[in-house]
């Protein structure tokens, strides 16, 4: 029997102000954790709610499990994967640098056996792959490609965010693989980017139901604050007025969250990943297409 198709639903699951870059050089745990007002505390339990008996992947900024140790237990309670999207959230393809990040979050990842990373702005460079194999990960979702994509890295695996080409393309996909402007222009659509859901709800909608009946399972990415509103603040506001093209990831996305989860399958990455392994190990068909 081949493997069953279904939406890939992940959260990455960070504070609001690591929406803003300015805030990147801010080092200070106590102030970053007054930052975020208890926001990733409070939101957890709706969330939690609002996914109802599906399953997901979390990919947790690891600075919310020092400030809320109880925040990665209730994900894992709940039946959901625990991942990691950085422990404290920034740009992070410098080698070096990812280095340090995966050090620091080993004390609370351990205990809870994380398997799965997603990098911040989903960006990562060809040298990760064997450092977050070293530290004992097995897959990343860390790039965009279209659905029914796999590329392996060495014994690692790539699962990209979805996209959808509105043209036949014979391009030998490999990772990393920057989405770039050249490549919207060239007729790839993120579609499982938040970003482009607080546009087209309804239209992603329908791209999941087609991917899914050409036997896909598409990778999207939803983020706390889309599915819980933050409190107003002045700082948040001025945050907005620096930087307007970031308000579509404030819009409400919990009504698409709704919608999907009525319509659709959900899985976890890792259970996915652990499925199709297991079906390409005795010969049924997977949806493995390549590996680079």
């Amino acid at each position: 029997m081949s493997i069953s198709p279904r939406v890939l639903l992940s959260i990455d699951y960070e504070p609001v102000f690591a929406l803003f870059r300015h805030y990147d050089h801010i080092r200070d745990k106590a102030l970053r954790r007054d930052m975020d007002g208890g926001f990733t505390s409070r939101a957890i339990d709706s969330i939690l709610d609002q996914l109802g008996d599906a399953k997901a992947s979390i990919y947790l900024v690891g600075e919310i499990a020092e400030w809320y140790p109880e925040v990665p237990q209730k994900i894992v309670d709940a039946g959901h994967e625990l991942g990691l999207h950085c422990q404290f959230h920034r740009p992070l393809v410098n080698v070096n640098q990812l280095a340090d990040d995966l050090r620091d979050s080993e004390s609370w990842r351990k205990p809870y056996n994380v398997r799965g990373y997603r990098a911040p702005m989903v960006g990562i460079s060809e040298d990760a792959y064997p450092l977050l194999e070293s530290f004992g990960f097995t897959y990343s979702s860390s790039i965009y490609a279209p659905a029914g994509t796999m590329l392996k890295k060495g014994n690692l695996w790539e699962i990209p965010v979805s996209t959808w080409r509105t043209r036949d393309a014979h391009e030998d996909l490999v990772a990393p693989r920057d989405f770039s402007f050249k490549l919207l222009l060239g007729g790839e659509f993120p579609y499982g980017s938040s970003f482009s859901i607080g546009f087209l709800a309804r239209r992603i909608l329908t791209i999941l139901e087609e991917e899914l009946k050409r036997g896909h399972s598409p990778v999207i990415i939803m983020h706390p604050y889309e599915l819980v509103k933050p409190a107003s603040s002045s700082r948040l506001t001025r945050d907005l007025i620096r930087n307007p093209h970031l308000i579509p990831f404030l819009w409400d996305k919990s009504p698409f969250l709704r919608d999907l989860l009525k319509s659709f399958p959900t899985s976890s990455l890792k259970t996915y990943l652990d499925e199709t392994l297991s079906n390409s190990m005795t010969g049924i068909a997977s949806p493995l297409r390549g590996s680079q």
